[in-house]
């Protein structure tokens, strides 16, 4: 059995290898770390691991076994080569650990080569349907809370507007969540277009009440103006009293050590991804609802959409008067 870590890293993907080697370990598994994703499944960099590989790794950042988007595996002759080796390997069954990107690509190589696959979400934007929570996305948001309340310092002690980017190409789990929890006066996200108007209405609103600063927390994909820079200009222009301020996060938000969530729950998914194997579980990919572990079949998790809560949206609205 091989595993291997694809797309962006993110915090508690190296608990996720320990779970998978040590429970393989335990039901007398040979496990085989693929370094460089599907990159080093091509290039054949496959390393035998055992119990003690592992040891010191569950509260570090990233991942030790490396991680790469490979432009070569979305070819046919790519996987081909990538197929070779896992039976040059004797490998009979393959863990990927990553996001929507990774689950296409294994999807499509178990089309083409049957061989069992088995996928566990770990991705900071929290993205992927058939899972309330992605590893690694508790941790980004316990990272993207503390840097609001050390900007918010800033944002009190000079009267400012700051514009806070955080990452959320397609989703604003992270946004929503941290705008909730940091008490921004506002949470710009892809799947809700507030709209420019209510924006300067709700800023003006919030000067209005005897705000002296305020916090407005945008993710990358928000759709409001082309980009946060922008905005900032946008609102500096037709709210002058505003000293209006831009923080990008940026990659901050997928380092760091994983919190104790992100821990425990990258446990349970690599334990259950290898007893879903020996129970000849394929093609799926683990998730957590209402905590307990679950599996959805791949190519729903490829084609499905996480949905944001609604929940959280109205208290939002509430908190911000």
């Amino acid at each position: 059995m091989a595993f291997l870590t694809s797309g962006g890293d993110a915090p508690g993907m190296n608990a996720v290898i320990r779970a998978i080697v040590r429970s393989c370990i335990y039901n007398n598994i040979t496990p085989v770390a693929i370094y460089k994703g599907y990159d080093g499944l091509i290039q054949g960099e496959f390393e035998e691991m055992n119990a003690r590989s592992v040891k010191g790794i569950i509260n570090k950042g990233g991942t030790f076994i490396k991680t790469a988007r490979s432009s070569e595996f979305k070819t046919k002759s790519g996987r081909k080569k990538a197929y070779n080796n896992l039976l040059d390997s004797s490998i009979d069954a393959l863990v990927v650990i990553g996001g929507d990107g990774t689950f296409n690509g294994a999807h499509i190589f178990n089309n083409e080569y049957k061989i069992p696959v088995i996928g566990i979400p770990a991705t900071i934007d929290n993205d992927i349907f058939g899972t309330s929570h992605t590893v690694g996305f508790d941790s980004a948001l316990n990272t993207v809370v503390q840097a609001i309340d050390k900007i918010r310092d800033t944002a009190s002690s000079h009267n400012r507007l700051f514009f806070i980017e955080v990452m959320g190409k397609d989703a604003g789990h992270i946004a929503l969540n941290t705008g909730v929890a940091a008490g921004a006066e506002e949470i710009l996200i892809p799947e809700e277009n507030l709209g420019l108007r209510r924006l300067i209405k709700s800023l003006k609103r919030s000067k209005n009440t005897g705000k002296s600063s305020s916090i407005v927390v945008v993710a990358e994909g928000d759709k409001i103006g082309k980009n946060v820079f922008e905005l900032k200009d946008y609102v500096e222009k037709h709210l002058p009293d505003y000293e209006a301020r831009v923080s990008v996060l940026g990659h901050i938000q997928r380092g760091g050590s994983p919190t104790c969530f992100d821990r425990i729950l990258a446990s349970r998914m690599g334990v259950k991804a290898i007893d879903s194997l020996l129970k000849n579980k394929a093609q799926v990919m683990i998730g957590i609802k209402n905590n307990k572990m679950c599996l959805t079949p791949l190519i729903e998790a490829v084609k499905g959409k996480s949905k944001i809560d609604s929940e959280l949206l109205r208290i939002s609205d509430i908190m911000s008067i």
